[in-house]
């Protein structure tokens, strides 16, 4: 065999084995490195390079070299696991670095930091002065996590008092021009709804959406394969006739979420009027 063709073969089996293994291992090894890690990455891929290019180790000896260090590697982790200690000697602890806004010294000797490491990454967590963090912890994986002091801290609904409603995660329910109706049956809506929403910002169709989006309070993402990039102005007929729409489709999900038999029934009553009632004026607001 051809030294080209041989190096191809024995590249595409270490790549193959090295994926296998890694995607056992976990998200955590292409995630940020740790110490353990870092030699880790560096052990596996040491070993992955010799058996692509050094002919004279045997394919099958750098997949076994390969298969015992990822047994390694769950036996460790699985030990750390159950042991503070272990853990702690493994991938080390945080070490903090600011405390109250006064830079620990002694600290930044441990982890060979010098003020300019340590202020950029401060600056990094939009900190520019040191009196205004208090604290600053350096994390097993060489991030720099930071806490500003409480009144450098950007106002929340929570800090002032403020009750707000709670919002789930948002659906994709228009992709490549396909409606997804399982995820708009989910939020209890109707295509019909989400018609009418997409026509308020310009598409006459699903076909001329490229992504749609839904939030858990009915409102909608559009983005269009021809975008237009003058502000459209929405005519008042096919606004009435949207708005028509959602109302027919809200008590819909009204009828679906209560219930008490007679309020059900007297929703889904009201719907069907209504719909009958779009039909006849469909016509008229086009």
């Amino acid at each position: 065999m051809p030294d080209f063709l041989l190096i191809f073969v024995r590249t595409f089996i270490a790549f193959l084995v090295l994926f296998i293994l890694t995607r056992l291992m976990g998200k955590k090894q292409i995630s940020q490195f740790t110490f353990f890690d870092y030699v880790t990455g560096i052990t596996i891929g040491s070993i992955a390079a010799t058996v692509s290019v050094n002919e004279s180790v045997k394919i099958m000896k750098g997949v076994y070299a390969l298969v015992y260090l990822t047994i390694f590697l769950f036996i460790i982790s699985y030990i750390a696991l159950k042991s503070f200690a272990f853990r702690g000697l493994v991938e080390g602890s945080p070490t903090i670095l600011v405390e109250n806004g006064k830079i620990l010294e002694e600290n930044l000797k441990k982890v060979r930091f010098t003020y300019d490491d340590l202020l950029i990454r401060l600056r990094e967590k939009n900190a520019f002065k040191v009196s205004d963090v208090e604290l600053a912890v350096l994390e097993t994986d060489g991030q720099v996590s930071v806490m500003k002091k409480a009144g450098n801290q950007p106002l929340t609904p929570q800090t002032m008092g403020l009750m707000v409603e709670d919002e789930h995660r948002p659906q994709i329910v228009i992709i490549d021009g396909k409606l997804i109706e399982k995820k708009l049956k989910e939020y209890g809506y109707t295509k019909e709804w989400l018609l009418g929403e997409i026509n308020k910002q310009g598409a006459q169709n699903f076909s001329d959406v490229f992504l749609a989006q839904i939030d858990s309070k009915g409102n909608v993402y559009v983005d269009l394969y021809v975008d237009d990039t003058d502000d459209q102005q929405i005519q008042q007929k096919p606004l009435l006739a949207a708005q028509l729409r959602k109302i027919q489709a809200d008590l819909e999900g009204f009828a679906l979420q209560t219930k008490d038999k007679e309020t059900k029934q007297l929703y889904y009553e009201q719907s069907q009027q209504l719909q009958q009632l779009i039909n006849d004026l469909n016509p008229l607001l086009k």
